[in-house]
């Protein structure tokens, strides 16, 4: 690590100083494009988030807010504020319930679930303006990713959530990119490497507490900036050294020395846009072979016609998508069938679509039936998750094979999707929560068309359609 000028090399700066230091520098100089695709992002978060509150599967947990007391924060779905670690829970719950919020691929991090419900109660509870709250985001996004490129898998890997894990040195960064106390930001750091969390051990019965754990990374993270604000102190060395987060929860010592590398373009190199919106409800890493299923309907294969399908799996998306294969199958619930790759691609196939309502249905049927015929195998050399491939093979009862191949994720870096479509994804979700035309409409221009985000108008649409009954 380098030093800072005038100093001995015994006085070297430490990862949480070189990165508070560069995060603050970053929010004078984030481009256009980047504070455009942070207010895509946001719309789309907030979009999912709302018909998150309305029909998803922990829609209940804006019921926290009621002993909380009153506060400044919005909680999605509610005409009252509540103080902003509790709407920064409950609005991340809401975001991540459906597992239809975003993604950045390599870093397989879920950035706006902890970020969006950070960075709008941080703003809120603060008095902050929309831009500077827009800015902060964005960083916040940025320091996030490289967290994830830092170390790409290993937290996954050890049975971590990355987001959940790496959320809340973001969050609570976030927080003090928008109060604007930047002298607390090593201690809010230091303090943020005592909250991670988020074990992937919800798989086994589709419990769901996913779609808490970045939301319990945003309000840790909150946490964190207000203890170091009240004077106490956190570890400078938290992301590094023998007890540093790296080292505990990825067992990866080196990806401490990776992060700092990474950390030199932080203000200059911008990953943000390339992370990849999601157009279907379910675990990205099944979006791939839903698309490539539907490159061979597109071909002439029909659904009557096929005697077995079977998938060749990353390695490293095996274990939440595949893996025990007949729980897979024929997964618990609904709900749990968001991480079923063989029941989502029986649902496309005796469907013709994937919604919302294929997560509260019963499991069992003809889709259960189609999905005992599909097996898989792991594909060791497929390139995850710097992408997230598919291949799948169809044989037909005439004796046919017929394949598909995917090479990366449709939404992402490489396969961008249109403002357009983001738009149109915001107002439909926004419509299925219950709001009326006009008031989607509203909240789309008051996010994205503006100059600047104003955020007391963007408060009031928030609370003022769950008020009026819109939902």
């Amino acid at each position: 690590m380098s030093s800072l000028p005038g100093t001995s090399p015994a006085a070297a700066v430490t990862l949480s100083e070189k990165l508070v230091a560069a995060a603050v520098s970053a929010m004078d100089s984030v481009p256009d494009a980047v504070l455009t695709s942070a207010r895509l992002h946001l719309l789309d978060s907030l979009g999912v988030g709302i018909l998150g509150s309305v029909s998803g599967p922990v829609r209940t947990v804006t019921g926290i807010a009621d002993a909380a007391g009153h506060g400044p924060c919005t909680v999605l779905g509610r005409p009252d504020g509540s103080p902003a670690p509790v709407a920064a829970l409950a609005n991340g719950a809401l975001i991540h319930s459906l597992e239809f919020d975003d993604t950045h691929v390599a870093s397989v991090m879920h950035g706006s679930s902890t970020l969006t419900s950070a960075a709008l109660a941080s703003a809120e509870m603060s008095g902050s303006d929309g831009d500077r709250m827009t800015a902060a985001y964005a960083i916040g996004w940025e320091v996030l990713i490289r967290m994830g490129l830092a170390s790409p898998g290993t937290l996954q890997a050890r049975g971590f959530q990355t987001t959940s894990a790496a959320g809340p040195f973001v969050a609570a960064l976030v927080s003090i990119l928008i109060r604007g106390d930047t002298a607390h930001g090593v201690d809010a750091l230091g303090i943020a490497g005592s909250q991670p969390g988020g074990t992937f051990a919800f798989l086994a019965e589709g419990a769901t507490v996913k779609a808490a754990q970045p939301a319990w990374a945003a309000h840790s993270g909150l946490w964190a900036a207000d203890l170091a604000r009240a004077g106490i102190t956190g570890p400078s060395r938290v992301l590094d050294g023998d007890y540093g987060f790296y080292s505990l929860f990825a067992d990866d010592p080196g990806a401490a020395d990776r992060l700092d590398a990474l950390l030199d373009d932080l203000g200059q190199k911008w990953h943000l846009p390339d992370a990849a919106y999601k157009l279907i409800p379910c675990c990205h890493f099944i979006h791939p072979f839903v698309e490539a299923v539907e490159q061979l309907l597109a071909d002439g294969l029909r659904p009557s016609d096929i005697d077995a399908v079977h998938c060749y799996v990353p390695a490293g998306a095996a274990p939440v998508i595949a893996e025990p294969w007949a729980h897979r199958q024929a997964p618990p619930s609904g709900h749990d069938a968001r991480w079923s790759l063989p029941y989502v691609l029986a649902a496309r196939l005796v469907d013709g679509e994937i919604g919302n309502s294929l997560f509260t249905e019963p499991i069992g049927g003809e889709r259960a039936e189609v999905a005992s015929r599909i097996t898989y195998e792991i594909w060791d050399d497929s390139g995850f998750p710097a992408r997230y491939p598919a291949r799948v093979d169809a044989r037909t009862t005439d004796g046919r094979v017929l394949t598909a191949t995917v090479r990366d994720i449709l939404g992402g870096a490489g396969r961008p999707v249109s403002e357009d479509a983001i738009r149109a994804k915001a107002e439909k979700n926004l419509r299925e929560a219950g709001w009326t035309a006009a008031a989607s409409a509203e909240l789309v221009e008051a996010v994205l068309d503006g100059p600047s985000l104003d955020l007391t108008a963007l408060s009031a649409l928030l609370r003022g359609a769950a008020g009026a009954g819109q939902r």
